[in-house]
């Protein structure tokens, strides 16, 4: 499993990462790609999320699914996926209530799946073709981040070394 850790200082540097995440998106992957977002409360996952989304090219307010659990985008045709998923499972209580949304459906080969909080649904959720672990030290929550991203598969493995 290939994978590409780096010091994220502040959110325009987070912004720039999701930049660079949505090009090797659009640049390495001919197919859809579910991608796992980690971390504690407040270590960025949403403003990450945020970023890759603009830059696959939504457009208009990008809402946080906290309570809904899933906010679907349209992606224009520039975009590798026709459609993304803004999975926020923080408010999950039982992974089973995933299959009451049809989850099954969102992971298909042709979108973009982008999960917070992926432990919550496990059991039920598609596999993840890639992971982002954002770390932060304790005691300074503001000062900077440690991203992690790790390949699950091979296919995907290129374009997270493309970050570094």
């Amino acid at each position: 499993m290939s994978s590409t850790t780096l010091t994220v200082p502040d959110e325009p540097a987070m912004l720039v990462l999701g930049e660079r995440i949505a090009d090797a998106l659009r640049a390495e992957t001919e197919q859809g790609c579910v991608i796992y977002l980690h971390g504690e409360l407040g270590a960025g996952k949403t403003t990450l999320t945020r970023a890759i989304l603009k830059n696959l090219g939504v457009t208009g307010r990008i809402k946080s699914p906290t309570y809904t659990l899933v906010e679907p985008y349209e992606l224009p045709d520039k975009a590798t996926a026709r459609v993304a998923y803004h999975f926020d499972l923080y408010r999950l209580a039982d992974p089973e209530e995933l299959e009451f949304l049809g989850v099954r459906d969102y992971f298909s080969s042709d979108a973009v799946v982008l999960v917070e909080w992926p432990e919550r649904g496990e059991g039920v959720l598609a596999t993840a073709d890639v992971h982002i672990h954002i770390h932060y030290p304790a005691a300074s929550a503001g000062e900077g981040r440690t991203v992690v991203i790790q390949a699950a598969d091979t296919e995907h493995a290129h374009w997270v070394r493309s970050l570094m």
